[in-house]
């Protein structure tokens, strides 16, 4: 489908997306970047062209793509307009806008009364966190991402990471309230793996109570795998801190009793040699979701 618009965060500072903002004032590019090509009609070509990273001189360390939209917002003075511009470019199968054009950062206390201020922070302690937010606090989200809200069929969270990539998005009023408002299913798909240092030790139900309490509302599906990961392939995973999640039967009835629906299945690909989910029964279960819900729904045409 077409139908499709991506909400991303911007509070990345690591890596190229960190020195662009430090050095020009803009936007952490790289979270954009990446759900574009995820979205492009022609992924392979612009897989290789925009994730080219220079390996040598002043450009060591960016990708051709962050300097693109860098290039662009440059162009047109506005990072928004330079996401569109670059939507255009690349015929993406709907279309990627960030939650806001202010410049925020993510900011978080932990159990040991430390406080955390950026993404690389939280990612290193996140399982220590008791409370997170974004400073500015007054900070505003696009509209458009509002509306998108309001508007859609379906509300998808996830997968990615917990406090870095699915709540600096719920940290804004206005989505979280958008998320409150609307009629269309909130469905979160559970990570596969924990993240180390991020979420050690944490489980799917922590996971869930975080987004609850960030947004103000529960998801109303939350999608599962319960395929165990071949012991060769997690072996190595959990060498890397890394453990599987899974549900168990006292997690259904909790969640069924918060008024969450779980659906649990084999959404678990290994073929490439990692864990990744299996994109294309994850599509089918939304999808199929989706016409549910309509279908069922007493304002249908």
């Amino acid at each position: 489908t077409r139908n499709i618009t991506a909400i991303v965060t911007v509070t990345d500072e690591g890596g190229s997306s960190g020195r662009l903002r430090g050095e020009w004032g803009v936007l952490p590019p790289g979270d954009i970047r990446n759900c574009m090509l995820a979205l492009a009609e022609d992924d392979s070509s612009l897989n290789r062209i925009l994730n080219f990273r220079f390996d040598r001189g002043e450009l060591k360390g960016h990708s051709l793509g962050n300097l693109i939209l860098l290039a662009a917002t440059e162009m047109t003075g506005d990072f928004r307009k330079a996401v569109e511009e670059l939507n255009k470019l690349l015929a993406i199968r709907g279309k990627v806008i960030p939650v806001t054009n202010e410049s925020v950062v993510l900011c978080a206390a932990t159990a040991d009364g430390d406080s955390l201020r950026g993404e690389l922070d939280i990612a290193m302690r996140g399982c220590r966190i008791e409370s997170i937010w974004i400073e500015p606090a007054d900070a505003r989200a696009f509209p458009e991402a509002v509306a998108a809200i309001e508007n859609a069929e379906a509300v998808v969270l996830g997968p990615g990471s917990l406090f870095t990539s699915i709540i600096p998005n719920l940290m804004f009023r206005e989505i979280s309230e958008a998320l409150k408002r609307t009629a269309a299913p909130k469905i979160y798909i559970t990570n596969l793996m924990t993240q180390p240092g991020e979420t050690d030790g944490m489980t799917i139900m922590d996971h869930i109570r975080w987004i609850t309490r960030a947004s103000g509302t529960i998801p109303d599906y939350i999608l599962a795998n319960e395929e165990e990961v071949p012991p060769s392939l997690l072996e190595s995973y959990l060498a890397a801190g890394a453990a599987p999640l899974f549900l168990n039967e006292e997690n259904e009835r909790s969640l069924a009793l918060m008024g969450s629906k779980v659906i649990q299945s084999g959404f678990l690909d290994v073929s490439g040699g990692n864990v990744r989910h299996n994109s294309q029964k994850v599509s089918e279960t939304l999808m199929r979701i989706t016409r549910e819900e309509r279908d069922s729904s007493p304002w249908k045409s």
